[in-house]
Protein backbone atom coordinates (compact mmCIF):
# COMPACT_ATOMS: atom_id res chain seq x y z
CA UNK A 1 0.00 0.00 0.00
CA UNK A 2 1.65 3.36 -1.17
CA UNK A 3 1.59 5.75 1.78
CA UNK A 4 -0.99 8.80 2.16
CA UNK A 5 1.54 11.41 3.58
CA UNK A 6 5.75 11.44 4.64
CA UNK A 7 8.24 13.49 5.45
CA UNK A 8 11.80 13.01 3.60
CA UNK A 9 14.59 14.68 5.40
CA UNK A 10 12.83 17.07 7.18
CA UNK A 11 14.41 20.27 9.17
CA UNK A 12 13.05 23.16 10.57
CA UNK A 13 14.76 26.25 11.77
CA UNK A 14 13.59 29.22 14.28
CA UNK A 15 15.94 31.74 14.14
CA UNK A 16 19.30 30.36 14.33
CA UNK A 17 17.97 27.40 16.48
CA UNK A 18 17.54 24.26 14.74
CA UNK A 19 14.26 22.78 16.22
CA UNK A 20 14.73 19.40 14.19
CA UNK A 21 16.09 18.06 11.42
CA UNK A 22 16.73 14.55 9.52
CA UNK A 23 13.53 13.93 10.14
CA UNK A 24 11.66 11.56 8.45
CA UNK A 25 7.90 9.63 8.69
CA UNK A 26 5.52 7.52 6.56
CA UNK A 27 1.74 7.18 7.46
CA UNK A 28 -0.18 4.66 5.38
CA UNK A 29 -4.54 4.96 5.65
CA UNK A 30 -5.77 4.18 8.94
CA UNK A 31 -2.88 5.68 10.97
CA UNK A 32 -1.92 8.12 13.90
CA UNK A 33 1.49 9.49 14.38
CA UNK A 34 1.82 10.51 18.06
CA UNK A 35 4.04 13.40 18.83
CA UNK A 36 4.74 13.83 22.63
CA UNK A 37 7.71 16.15 23.38
CA UNK A 38 8.06 19.01 26.51
CA UNK A 39 6.85 22.21 25.76
CA UNK A 40 8.74 24.21 23.01
CA UNK A 41 10.66 20.91 21.44
CA UNK A 42 8.97 21.51 18.24
CA UNK A 43 5.85 19.43 17.97
CA UNK A 44 3.47 22.48 17.22
CA UNK A 45 6.50 23.63 14.51
CA UNK A 46 6.28 20.21 13.10
CA UNK A 47 3.02 20.02 12.66
CA UNK A 48 2.61 23.73 10.89
CA UNK A 49 5.63 22.20 8.59
CA UNK A 50 3.10 19.50 7.80
CA UNK A 51 0.46 21.74 6.95
CA UNK A 52 2.99 24.36 4.57
CA UNK A 53 2.20 27.18 7.16
CA UNK A 54 6.03 27.35 8.04
CA UNK A 55 9.01 26.97 5.58
CA UNK A 56 11.39 23.64 6.02
CA UNK A 57 14.62 24.80 5.94
CA UNK A 58 15.34 21.05 4.24
CA UNK A 59 13.38 18.18 2.70
CA UNK A 60 9.71 18.25 1.80
CA UNK A 61 5.94 16.72 2.49
CA UNK A 62 4.47 14.17 -0.24
CA UNK A 63 0.92 14.05 -0.30
CA UNK A 64 -0.27 10.82 -2.04
CA UNK A 65 3.35 10.44 -3.72
CA UNK A 66 3.39 13.92 -4.98
CA UNK A 67 5.38 16.78 -3.00
CA UNK A 68 2.62 19.63 -1.26
CA UNK A 69 4.39 22.03 -3.21
CA UNK A 70 3.78 20.98 -6.60
CA UNK A 71 -0.17 20.47 -5.74
CA UNK A 72 -0.77 22.95 -2.72
CA UNK A 73 -4.68 23.12 -3.32
CA UNK A 74 -5.39 19.44 -3.69
CA UNK A 75 -3.24 18.63 -0.14
CA UNK A 76 -5.40 21.75 1.18
CA UNK A 77 -8.29 20.55 0.72
CA UNK A 78 -7.50 17.38 2.68
CA UNK A 79 -6.31 18.95 5.88
CA UNK A 80 -7.50 19.86 8.72
CA UNK A 81 -5.86 21.83 11.45
CA UNK A 82 -6.64 21.69 15.22
CA UNK A 83 -4.48 24.47 16.98
CA UNK A 84 -4.10 25.96 20.39
CA UNK A 85 -6.68 28.42 19.76
CA UNK A 86 -10.22 27.65 18.13
CA UNK A 87 -9.87 29.97 15.11
CA UNK A 88 -13.25 31.32 14.65
CA UNK A 89 -14.77 34.43 15.44
CA UNK A 90 -15.30 35.30 19.08
CA UNK A 91 -18.53 37.26 18.34
CA UNK A 92 -20.37 35.52 15.73
CA UNK A 93 -22.13 32.40 17.19
CA UNK A 94 -21.46 28.74 17.04
CA UNK A 95 -23.56 28.29 14.50
CA UNK A 96 -22.64 31.16 12.65
CA UNK A 97 -19.08 29.86 12.86
CA UNK A 98 -19.76 26.88 11.71
CA UNK A 99 -21.52 27.74 8.63
CA UNK A 100 -18.81 29.73 7.61
CA UNK A 101 -16.56 26.74 7.74
CA UNK A 102 -19.04 24.78 5.51
CA UNK A 103 -19.10 27.32 2.88
CA UNK A 104 -15.52 25.77 2.51
CA UNK A 105 -16.60 21.92 2.62
CA UNK A 106 -19.64 19.96 1.07
CA UNK A 107 -21.23 18.99 4.22
CA UNK A 108 -25.32 19.70 4.81
CA UNK A 109 -26.91 21.65 7.57
CA UNK A 110 -28.29 18.54 8.54
CA UNK A 111 -24.65 16.91 8.97
CA UNK A 112 -24.32 19.84 10.82
CA UNK A 113 -27.05 19.22 13.49
CA UNK A 114 -25.67 15.60 13.83
CA UNK A 115 -22.54 16.59 14.84
CA UNK A 116 -23.57 19.42 17.06
CA UNK A 117 -25.60 16.83 18.86
CA UNK A 118 -22.81 14.29 18.71
CA UNK A 119 -20.72 16.70 20.55
CA UNK A 120 -23.42 17.81 22.60
CA UNK A 121 -23.00 21.30 22.01
CA UNK A 122 -26.17 21.71 19.65
CA UNK A 123 -27.99 23.62 22.90
CA UNK A 124 -25.19 26.20 22.37
CA UNK A 125 -25.77 26.57 18.78
CA UNK A 126 -27.03 30.75 19.23
CA UNK A 127 -24.33 31.30 21.36
CA UNK A 128 -21.70 33.77 20.57
CA UNK A 129 -18.34 32.03 20.71
CA UNK A 130 -17.01 34.18 23.59
CA UNK A 131 -19.64 33.25 25.54
CA UNK A 132 -18.54 29.35 25.50
CA UNK A 133 -16.12 28.11 27.97
CA UNK A 134 -12.88 27.06 27.02
CA UNK A 135 -13.96 23.27 26.75
CA UNK A 136 -16.96 24.14 24.95
CA UNK A 137 -14.81 25.86 22.00
CA UNK A 138 -12.37 22.94 22.41
CA UNK A 139 -15.71 21.35 21.17
CA UNK A 140 -16.61 23.13 18.44
CA UNK A 141 -12.93 22.74 17.11
CA UNK A 142 -13.73 19.08 17.05
CA UNK A 143 -16.57 19.66 15.21
CA UNK A 144 -14.85 21.40 12.64
CA UNK A 145 -12.70 18.63 11.71
CA UNK A 146 -15.90 16.69 11.76
CA UNK A 147 -17.46 19.02 8.96
CA UNK A 148 -14.20 19.01 7.25
CA UNK A 149 -14.48 15.66 5.85
CA UNK A 150 -10.40 15.99 5.75
CA UNK A 151 -8.56 12.82 5.21
CA UNK A 152 -5.58 14.69 7.17
CA UNK A 153 -6.28 16.04 11.16
CA UNK A 154 -3.51 17.77 12.40
CA UNK A 155 -3.99 18.15 15.84
CA UNK A 156 -2.06 20.36 18.34
CA UNK A 157 -2.60 19.64 21.92
CA UNK A 158 -6.29 18.58 21.45
CA UNK A 159 -7.02 17.49 24.88
CA UNK A 160 -6.52 20.90 26.46
CA UNK A 161 -9.79 22.28 28.49
CA UNK A 162 -11.72 19.15 27.80
CA UNK A 163 -12.97 17.04 30.91
CA UNK A 164 -12.67 13.10 30.65
CA UNK A 165 -16.30 12.95 28.86
CA UNK A 166 -14.76 15.44 25.90
CA UNK A 167 -11.43 13.54 26.21
CA UNK A 168 -12.98 10.71 25.49
CA UNK A 169 -15.49 11.81 23.23
CA UNK A 170 -12.10 12.90 21.29
CA UNK A 171 -10.42 9.56 21.42
CA UNK A 172 -13.58 8.52 19.82
CA UNK A 173 -14.35 10.75 17.02
CA UNK A 174 -9.99 10.05 16.49
CA UNK A 175 -10.79 6.03 16.25
CA UNK A 176 -13.35 6.58 14.26
CA UNK A 177 -11.97 9.16 11.82
CA UNK A 178 -8.84 6.09 11.70
CA UNK A 179 -11.22 3.65 10.68
CA UNK A 180 -12.54 5.41 7.76
CA UNK A 181 -9.33 5.35 6.34
CA UNK A 182 -7.91 8.59 8.11
CA UNK A 183 -5.01 9.66 8.69
CA UNK A 184 -3.85 12.08 12.28
CA UNK A 185 -1.09 13.31 13.20
CA UNK A 186 -1.29 14.32 17.00
CA UNK A 187 0.94 16.31 19.15
CA UNK A 188 0.74 16.61 23.42
CA UNK A 189 2.93 16.92 26.17
CA UNK A 190 1.21 14.33 28.01
CA UNK A 191 2.82 10.52 28.22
Amino acid sequence: MAELISGTDLSVLRGERCIFTGLNFTLNRGELMLVQGANGSGKTSLLRSIAGLIDLEHGYISWQGIPTKKNRQLFSAEVVWMGHRVGFKDDLTLIENLRFENGLRSTTLAEIDSILRRLEISQLRNLPLRSLSAGQQRRVALARMLISNAQLWLMDEPFTNLDADGEALAIKLISDHMSKKGVCVLATHRD
